[in-house]
């Protein structure tokens, strides 16, 4: 009787005290999991390739202009306030030393855009611009090899997802270029208006959602995608794997470039269909926190 009364007390004190060290460490466990204080902030500038949006003969086209570089001046006076102390830009890491060339020139003024070959892009009207503002040193290349064609997947069963979603997104997205190509809009509401949350869901929809539910098809032929690892069953995750491979390249050209130079406010310029992938990824980043580039575009 009195080791059955000992027992009594004695197992819901043992079955207490292993709740509480197992409540205490979960605690400790939760504790190791929960993402510590953000140490890095970065923008995401999704940006059309500015070289790319030119016509011959159409001057609402040209950012060389003196009414585009107003324009421009303008973008960088919002990304000013933002105060980046790195400038990351879509330029492979190996034109590292090309890049650092044509930024010194830039910075000493020996670099005229306007006659350089490829002089309107995107890496030098706002990377360049930005980084000469702000007296930086140097500008960085984070891009990585794996650009393709969203085209090469064009066969399989429910591939009419596929296409109807690429038709919905140049019915919603072509509006917005042709704005800016006609004069109707200002290169700040171009950015502006690729950079709003619902235009970069739907083009992340497009690319990263929508494919997975193409199956048994083949790619088309390219270059940048090893045909021999592509499982036609699985086509179209198999075109979303070549996408998100490339991003995640990217964002580990980032982060590596942030241990390098301790960089505490990034900006990332950047083709607009990575960014809402990339947004993600770094969300989950404890050492990164995504700033909204809405509050330094302006209205």
């Amino acid at each position: 009787m009195p080791l059955l009364r000992r027992n009594r007390y004695f197992f819901p004190g043992l079955l207490g005290a292993l709740l509480g060290l197992a409540a205490c460490a979960g605690t400790k466990n939760r504790s190791a999991a929960e993402p510590t204080a953000a140490t890095t902030d970065i923008l995401l500038l999704g940006c059309s390739h500015l070289s790319q949006l030119y016509k011959a003969g159409n001057p609402s086209s040209d950012v060389l202009t003196p009414k585009r570089q107003a324009e421009l001046s303008a973008v960088l006076d919002g990304l000013q306030r933002y105060q980046p102390d790195g400038i990351l830009v879509e330029e492979l890491p190996e034109n590292q030393p090309r890049l650092d060339s044509l930024y010194q020139r830039y910075r000493q003024g020996q670099l005229d855009l306007n006659t350089m070959p490829g002089g309107r892009s995107e890496v030098y009207q706002l990377g360049f611009a930005l980084g000469k503002r702000l007296g930086l040193a140097r500008i960085y290349c984070v891009n990585a090899p794996g650009g393709t064609s969203q085209s090469i997947l064009h066969e399989g069963k429910n591939i009419e997802l596929y296409k109807q979603a690429d038709a919905d997104w140049h019915a919603f997205s072509d509006p917005i270029g042709q704005r800016l190509a006609t004069g109707a809009s200002t290169i700040g509401q171009f950015l502006r208006a690729i950079n709003e949350p619902a235009t970069l869901r739907q083009l992340h929809r497009l690319v990263y959602r929508t494919p997975a539910r193409v199956t048994d098809g083949a790619l088309k032929p390219d270059p940048m995608v090893d045909a021999a690892f592509i499982s036609p069953h699985y086509v179209g995750a198999e075109f979303i794997s070549v996408f998100y491979n490339r991003d995640l390249k990217v964002y580990s050209n980032i982060v590596t470039t942030q241990l390098q130079t301790r960089q505490h406010r990034q900006l990332l310029i950047i083709g607009a269909r990575h960014v809402a992938s990339l947004q993600g990824i770094l969300a989950d980043d404890p050492a990164y926190r995504v700033v909204a580039s809405a509050r330094y575009l302006g209205r």
